[in-house]
């Protein structure tokens, strides 16, 4: 196959060049926005009598017609042709004959491939943002739902205070909404138009940039052709935004495979969401919860490869960056499909209350209420603290819990390391140390009492509301 770029050339390709050189294999999927950007560049060129409108209108016919076959399955891409943006062409060539070859006129490969990514990451952004609200809608549903269902709260991996499991969920809450306003900012670095720049140093003909910026919905133009060529800014921090949803999701998935063990016991997984054994009959895993936390480190490798790649490479365009598009793919391959079935695996889930308000009573996790009890009495929360601690201890020689001592047991106790400790305690310490009085005292703004929690689906409802009007418009 002659190529396009081929007339300095004595020789044919090596076939293991053609090979190792081709990325027709995974760019295809570039087809959409290569045509799109060509289009709105045969038009501008048209506009701008650079070639002549009747040949901008062939092109733009071809073009479209083109775009028909290969939605159709009629389209054979071309090793030799090297990548999408070669195949497109050659293909225009030959279904319209000399025309065709005009629409590369005013453009390089090297602003051409940083246009369709860049139209690529854009459009994916928006999809991911769309399944990021749908987990969104379903933990602040849950979250209401669950709002005063009380559970321990874990420091360490050790029960530390009892907490509500709306108030749970909610913590996710702020993770993913910092995701969505990451992804949303990466769309500001995306939505600018490098076309135009040519192969690095711009072009002699009267190209109009900001004309082809508009009909391709770009909010501005690159302000540097040789960064124009050799940015990929845009696509590592998609990857980046990409790769801490996946830890948020795999610290997520992390927590239900600990809930969903015998051991915790506080949620059940839904059948269609769950794996058996091929020897073990009774086993039911949470395979689907695994593998997200598994694929975390795929999508942290696309991140570290393409940096690998960008960290030494000199002005302008590189071969080098053509390995920029399989981690691209990746990443966005593997968050999205990660989301998608991450909600409703979410929404399946059985939370069994009566074993986590159990739980919540176990480890002391009211210990910090008494002291904070006494502090209210008078005492300094030091000394408070170390009576606690000394209540805690004998609990322990005894395998009680606090709310199991006697009024003379905790004065008698107490007395032994605070003077007048004793007189500080009174029968109102039983109220004190219930689990719901407890999650019920925490009302700062935030806290896990059941109010705050309903407060805050409240504004969480509010913020999904506004941000999607957002990504609407």
């Amino acid at each position: 196959m002659k190529k396009l770029w081929g007339g300095r050339f004595q020789k044919n390709t090596a076939q293991l060049v053609e090979d190792f050189h081709s990325s027709i294999g995974f760019d295809r999927r570039l087809y959409r926005h290569d045509i799109r950007g060509s289009i709105a560049h045969a038009r501008m060129l048209g506009k701008q009598g650079i070639i002549s409108k009747e040949e901008a209108d062939q092109i733009i016919a071809g073009l479209e017609a083109l775009l028909e076959e290969i939605e159709a399955g009629a389209v054979r891409f071309s090793v030799e042709a090297e990548d999408i943006h070669m195949n497109i062409e050659t293909l225009l060539i030959e279904k319209i004959g000399e025309a065709g070859k005009k629409l590369h006129t005013g453009r390089s490969r090297n602003d051409q491939v940083a246009v369709d990514t860049r139209l690529y990451v854009k459009e994916e952004i928006i999809k991911t943002r769309k399944l990021l609200f749908e987990l969104l809608e379903t933990l602040v549903d849950l979250a209401k739902e669950y709002s005063a269902s009380i559970m321990p709260g874990f420091t360490h991996l050790q029960i530390a205070q009892p907490v509500t499991l709306g108030h749970h969920l909610l913590a996710y809450v702020e993770m993913f909404k910092r995701d969505l306003e990451r992804l949303e900012d990466c769309y500001k670095r995306a939505d600018v138009l490098p076309l135009g720049s040519g192969a690095l140093a711009g072009t002699t003909y009267p190209l109009d940039r900001h004309m082809v910026a508009r009909e391709l919905g770009f909010s501005c133009v690159s302000e540097n052709s040789m960064d124009s060529v050799s940015d990929r800014d845009y696509i590592i921090e998609f990857l980046a935004a990409a790769s801490l949803i996946m830890m948020h999701l795999s610290r997520f998935c992390e927590e239900i495979i600990l809930w969903s063990s015998q051991e915790f016991a506080f949620v059940e997984l839904d059948d269609a969401y769950s794996t058996g054994s091929s020897i073990m009959p009774q086993k039911k895993n949470p395979d689907v919860a695994e593998l997200i936390r598994g694929k975390t480190g795929r999508v942290y490798g696309d991140l570290i490869s393409l940096l690998t790649v960008m960290k030494g490479l000199s002005l302008a365009y590189n071969k080098d960056m053509q390995e920029d598009k399989e981690a691209l793919f990746d990443g966005v391959d593997t968050v999205q499909k990660c989301l998608l079935v991450f909600t409703p695996m979410l929404a399946s889930m059985t939370f069994k209350q009566d074993r986590m308000y159990r739980d919540a009573g176990k480890g002391f996790s009211n210990a910090t209420d008494l002291a904070d009890y006494l502090v209210k009495k008078g005492m300094s929360f030091r000394e408070a603290h170390h009576v606690v601690g000394n209540l805690v201890s004998y609990c322990l020689s005894g395998g009680k819990n606090l709310e199991d001592l006697t009024l003379s047991e905790m004065r008698k106790t107490s007395d032994i390391v605070a003077a007048k400790a004793s007189s500080r305690i009174d029968e109102d310490v039983y109220e004190a140390l219930r689990l719901e009085t407890v999650v019920a005292r925490r009302l700062t703004y935030g806290g896990t009492a059941p109010r705050q929690v309903l407060e805050a689906v409240e504004r969480a409802k509010e913020y999904i509301s506004t941000a999607k009007k957002t990504l609407e418009d």
